[in-house]
């Protein structure tokens, strides 16, 4: 989740961001005082938030953070290279081992695997070590004076508020990541306040020192958004030659359907009975050339955590790791070369002008983008696998659409 950034980058992008100016300034005193009207409006403590809000000026860093967009996208590979790194492991490990009492009760009442609220930790903090140090109301007000985001900040700046008031903290408690999520295992305000549990039986919520407390609330949050004990996130498979790729992403079928179509796993062996009725739908996060995946319930779940393919991939693979069980066996197309932004928007506009809406040309080959390539594809009897690589770039750059 913490992609790393060249030193030149960093200072390109803090010469990019102007110094804050007074009227700067002055916008950002008019916004504070056009939100506390507007809270004590709807029934909130204009006290509260005077002293939520005092002394706070916009944090220059924080719209660096925000407005930063690399001008490559990051290979899927690269990030779980990162995710699920030998230190990672060895340090999720000793990090199991030193709150086993804790988890062993968690996966008993809730059905989380040990090792899957672990990783969770690991990825969102180094299992604690990690958390941010933003003075999150700061960051929260500056992306709310911003404007880009200003709906979403302002209602996460009330849950803070809330959060001062039921005691949950104390404003000087409110440090964490740029962003807001604050604690070992990275809550939103907001998700503090639905799904923070006191695990450590002190009468507290406190998900910044106790790890219980942090553990015991990622595994609520995850029981919750539809966890299902005994049920994998997810199974790499083999594919036949005619595989209908186009079902990939958007298609959900059982597993037996699946394995009708041709999917087995890649394991030697059939599919168990007792999973041929479970839901599933296809995950080709590098094409047909890389890893085949069928994924359930729980790598939803996964996403509902962090809505990113490589997130959810980071958790359950490293889940699989720190349980010594293998990841995945099929090879990552190494040499195949990230599309920037740039060129991901031209072959979103292609692609519209060609008849395959994408939903929009904003340069991120999301789940619409892969779609419309998928239909593209089809259309000219290419494998339909919804890639978004150079070859297919100049593909649409160079061919006309048969009559």
């Amino acid at each position: 989740m913490r992609g790393q950034i060249s030193v030149w980058a960093v200072l390109l992008l803090i010469w990019s961001v102007p110094a804050l100016s007074n009227d700067h300034e002055q916008t950002f005193a008019a916004w504070k005082t056009s939100f506390v009207e507007r809270s004590v409006a709807a029934g909130r403590d204009e006290a509260g938030l005077n002293r939520l809000l005092d002394g706070i000026a916009p944090d220059e860093t924080v719209l660096e953070r925000d407005r930063f967009q690399p001008e490559f996208t990051r290979p899927i590979w690269e990030y779980l290279q990162g995710a699920v790194s030998e230190l990672r492991v060895s340090g999720g490990k000793k990090a199991m081992q030193s709150q086993k009492k804790i988890l062993d009760q968690l996966e008993e009442t809730t059905g989380v695997p040990a090792e899957v609220i672990t990783a969770i930790w690991g990825l969102e903090s180094a299992y604690g070590k990690i958390q941010g140090n933003f003075d999150v109301v700061r960051a929260l007000a500056t992306l709310a004076h911003d404007g880009r985001r200003r709906a979403w900040a302002e209602g996460e700046l009330l849950a803070l508020l809330t959060m001062i008031e039921n005691g949950d903290a104390r404003r000087e408690d409110l440090k964490g990541a740029w962003a807001g999520a604050m604690g070992q295992t990275q809550f939103m305000p907001t998700t503090f306040l639905q799904y923070a549990v006191d695990g450590d039986g002190d009468g507290k919520k406190d998900i910044w020192n106790s790890t219980a407390d942090a553990l015991a609330s990622t595994a609520n949050y995850l029981l919750r958004h539809g966890w299902k004990a005994q049920e994998s996130w997810g199974e790499e498979v083999r594919l036949t030659h005619a595989f209908p790729y186009e079902l990939a992403d958007d298609t959900v079928l059982s597993i037996g359907s699946w394995a009708v179509r041709g999917a087995t796993p890649i394991h030697d062996g059939d599919w168990p009975e007792t999973e041929l009725g479970t839901a599933a739908r296809l995950l080709l996060p590098a094409g047909a050339r890389g890893p085949k995946i069928l994924v359930g319930g729980n790598f939803r779940v996964f996403k509902r955590y962090n809505n990113s393919t490589a997130y959810a991939l980071g958790v359950g693979l490293l889940a699989r790791a720190l349980d010594d069980k293998i990841g995945l066996i099929a090879e990552w197309p190494l040499d195949l070369v990230p599309l920037s932004r740039a060129q991901i928007q031209q072959m979103q506009e292609l692609l519209k002008e060609k008849g395959h809406d994408p939903g929009g040309a904003d340069g991120l080959a999301g789940p619409n983008t892969r779609r419309a390539l998928r239909a593209y594809q089809l259309q000219i009897g290419l494998l339909p696998d919804g890639f978004a690589s150079l070859q297919m770039l100049q593909n649409l750059r160079v061919n006309q659409i048969p009559d």
